[in-house]
């Protein structure tokens, strides 16, 4: 096959034409196409699309445009949300690990399953420690304690990648105690959620797209709970489980995705993110 060519702001446009987009402000549709990518603007029209790759008829650029905005808005929130949840996990394992193990037990593979793959975990590690060495907390470690850095300053460098395979190479028994203690969940629970974590945050920080998504992966559904599946809404019950306070849950971040849901009820559909209809008390962390 070819490599496509590329292509104006003008032919981008009447390509949209002619596939059945409904463009009435031609000004504002360019506008649209030099502040957003045309492929990445196109992911939004495939609720709309036919098999014969037209689109629907009545779909506008505009309409796309607020599933765009709308989507972009939602990844704001759940951003935020990890962020929290991260910053919990990075202070569970560590203070949990050091005091059990040292401050430097990390770097012995005798204190991790034995699936552990320590020498690839300390590659990472180091190679996080070359990209931020000019980091303050990073330097002084490297000038004053021989490049040694005690657990609690380690997991400062992991990424949530880095942190959920810790999670899921300790002991077993290691795993069912930060579960328990920490998240009230199984510990097979709580590692499968924190890889679908990991996997909406990355959406997330590089801007991909939530909204009409399937994920690869489901959460592993707990006891005495309804059946999770590979959809947005899914991974954001697992979000609301792993939140560190249930009152700024449903204070800031319930209040905002109902805010921003309830703006654009005309633009969306609720099916398209795995929403249900009672999802407002589904979310609500009581």
């Amino acid at each position: 096959m070819e490599i496509k060519q590329p292509i104006t702001y003008i032919q981008q446009m009447e390509k949209l034409r002619s596939r059945g987009c409904q463009i009435s402000d031609e000004d504002k549709c360019t506008e649209i196409l030099r502040n957003v990518n045309y492929y990445r603007l196109t992911a939004y029209f495939l609720p709309f699309k036919q098999s014969d790759d037209t689109y629907l008829s009545g779909t506008t650029i505009e309409q796309v445009y607020c599933i765009y905005e709308f989507d972009r808005r939602l990844r704001r929130i759940l951003f935020s949300a990890i962020e929290e949840i991260e910053i919990k996990l990075r202070t569970t394992i560590a203070y949990f690990h050091s005091h059990k193990y040292g401050s430097l037990g990390y770097q012995n593979s005798d204190n991790f399953n034995q699936l552990h793959r320590h020498e690839k975990f300390m590659q990472k590690m180091n190679t996080e420690i070359q990209q931020n060495k000019n980091v303050l907390y990073v330097k002084h470690h490297l000038e004053n304690y021989e490049g040694k850095f005690p657990l609690w300053v380690a997991v400062e460098l992991f990424t949530f990648g880095m942190l959920s395979c810790f999670y899921a190479d300790l002991k077993r028994s290691d795993q069912r105690i930060i579960a328990n203690n920490n998240f009230e969940i199984e510990s097979d629970v709580l590692k499968s959620w924190l890889r679908c974590c990991t996997d909406l945050r990355n959406i997330c920080a590089h801007y991909g797209r939530l909204y009409n998504r399937r994920f690869p992966t489901r959460p592993k559904t707990p006891e005495d709970h309804f059946e999770l599946e590979n959809k947005l809404f899914d991974f954001i019950v697992a979000l609301k489980h792993l939140y560190p306070n249930k009152e700024r849950w449903n204070n800031e971040t319930l209040l905002a995705l109902k805010a921003l849901i309830d703006e654009y009820e005309d633009s969306i559909k609720l099916n398209h993110i795995g929403f249900p209809s009672d999802w407002n008390e589904l979310l609500n962390n009581k």
